[in-house]
């Protein structure tokens, strides 16, 4: 991993006092952690939602069945307690003994395949294309499972961590149907009380946890704030314990208010324009060129992040291991070639781009910066914008624009974020469109092998051809930026940049 400069550093400085100050202290059991989230969830299923931000909310409801490193993302024991593939087309996971669910049923072998099965072929499903390479599972024991593969997926460990991972109560799924995504069941360290649309989500203690001792907490409220100046104001004024999401404008008044604990690290977090190539004039692959060399990145992040970000020019940030030099410097800040390509496309005069976006502060920021910076290639940049969920449907479900300014979470797989934003039968692929022929088996390589140094490769080869014909316009990674009271201990960032509290307590 690179070493971060100087203004990382700085900013890492409030992490480290935070843990330091934590550490003088022994976790302590009970409490309620009263959150500020920047967004209300779209769901509380994981395999029915569209928002990466549900992962926060996901995260207290259901465990997965992997697990990673927070620093590293590095695959590690979960609801699985382990995994191998004894031949290159199988996969087995032996399920850990003595979980249960929220509703006192068995968590075991049956559970996990009615869940995968659920997952990559149920009708509401939105995870489908993450477990294509499943082929069938079976169970071979009360605790394991085995997964026929169609073919080699290294992938699949780092996978099962995220949503399709996650482990709902077969017996509330069959009852309970589409009210599930309102009324869920996991067997995680927290169970769900109630659902406040656009206000509140509240959950309490799971007293049969697996985790000796955990969770700390008695519950965690997450209120929906998407203002987050309103969010941050909340916890100084002592109304909720934490928030997070924050800008990096917003880092100088944690700074200046004593009673906060500032919380910062990298994430996979990437601002970006999603593009729907599968109609005019985005299937044009050299409109989408131009879009990209249109975007002045070092300027983009100076106005929107003060520098306190890294400028985007792939799904993954130089620090991550998939990162390729070569494609990452084929979009250089050229507005005269972006004329030049729109001018061979047949738009001598530029073109009007209808973009979805979202309401809030910081997004209507970045909308004005690229509205500027798009004017001057000759692209007129009309934004449509409303909240999340709603931005999100309107854009993926209803096909309504051309663009989308949002941001991709980021998954913990590289392999899975090139397959869900490019594969052609994937959500993220709004237009279900098939520009690159070759890029199906690209990204069936980066699954083949497990080893790093032969990942790196395929990744390469495969990113070569996302970027060459520009099927995304990535723009910023951001860092995660949280902030606690002081009687919060114990919390630490991840690389998602999506905060767990499951390891959280309260120091009254």
């Amino acid at each position: 991993m690179n070493r971060p400069g100087r203004r990382e550093f700085l900013a890492l400085v409030g992490t480290a006092a935070g843990l330091g100050a934590q550490a003088q202290t022994l976790p302590k059991r009970g409490g309620v952690l009263r959150v500020s989230a920047p967004t209300n969830p779209s769901s509380l299923d994981p395999v029915t939602g569209t928002a990466g931000s549900d992962h926060v909310y996901l995260y207290t409801l259901y465990d997965t069945l992997v697990e990673w490193d927070p620093a590293t993302l590095e695959p590690r024991p979960g609801l699985a307690s382990a995994w191998s593939f004894p031949t290159p087309l199988s996969m087995v996971l032996d399920i850990r003994p003595g979980v249960v669910f929220h509703d006192g049923t068995p968590l075991d072998a049956n559970a996990v395949k009615f869940n995968l099965d659920r997952a990559r072929g149920g009708a509401m499903s939105n995870v489908k294309t993450d477990l294509a390479t499943i082929r069938d599972v079976r169970v071979t024991g009360p605790m394991q499972v085995t997964l026929d593969l169609s073919e080699p997926d290294t992938a699949l460990p780092l996978i099962l961590s995220d949503r399709s991972g996650m482990i709902v109560s077969p017996a509330a799924a069959a009852e309970r149907g589409g009210r599930h995504s309102r009324e869920p069941v996991g067997s995680g360290p927290w169970k769900f009380v109630s659902w406040a649309d656009n206000e509140k989500v509240v959950v309490t203690r799971h007293e049969r946890y697996w985790k000796p001792g955990l969770p700390y907490l008695d519950g965690v409220e997450l209120a929906a704030i998407p203002e987050v100046n309103t969010g941050l104001r909340s916890v100084i004024a002592g109304q909720n314990d934490f928030v997070f999401f924050l800008s990096p404008q917003q880092k100088a008044i944690v700074d200046r208010a004593k009673s906060l604990v500032p919380v910062t690290g990298p994430t996979l977090w990437c601002i970006q324009m999603f593009l729907n190539f599968g109609r005019k004039p985005l299937n044009d692959v050299r409109v989408r060129q131009a879009l990209n060399y249109a975007v002045d990145r070092e300027a983009f992040n100076k106005a929107t992040a003060n520098g306190l970000a890294e400028p985007a020019h792939l799904m993954v940030p130089t620090s991550h291991w998939a990162y390729d030099k070569e494609a990452a410097s084929l979009y250089p800040y050229d507005p005269d070639k972006a004329k030049y390509l729109l001018n061979q496309a047949g738009y001598k005069d530029g073109f009007e781009l209808d973009i979805q976006g979202t309401s809030d502060q910081r997004a209507v920021q970045r909308e004005e910066v690229l509205i500027e910076q798009f004017q001057k290639s000759g692209i007129r940049a009309k934004f449509t914008n409303g909240v999340i969920p709603s931005s999100t449907s309107a854009f993926f479900v209803e096909k309504k624009h051309d663009a989308y300014l949002s941001s991709w979470t980021g998954r913990p797989d590289p392999t899975q974020t090139y397959q869900l934003m490019f594969g052609k039968d994937a959500f993220y692929n709004v237009g279900r469109a098939d520009p690159v022929p070759e890029l199906a088996q690209a990204l069936a390589d980066t699954r083949r092998d497990q080893g790093i140094p032969e990942r790196k490769k395929a990744f390469a080869r495969m990113q070569k051809l996302v970027f060459e014909n520009a099927l995304v316009v990535p723009l910023q990674f951001q860092f995660e930026m949280d902030a606690h009271t002081a009687k919060v201990k114990g919390f630490k960032p991840n690389l998602l940049g999506k905060p767990r509290f499951e390891a959280v307590w309260l120091d009254a």
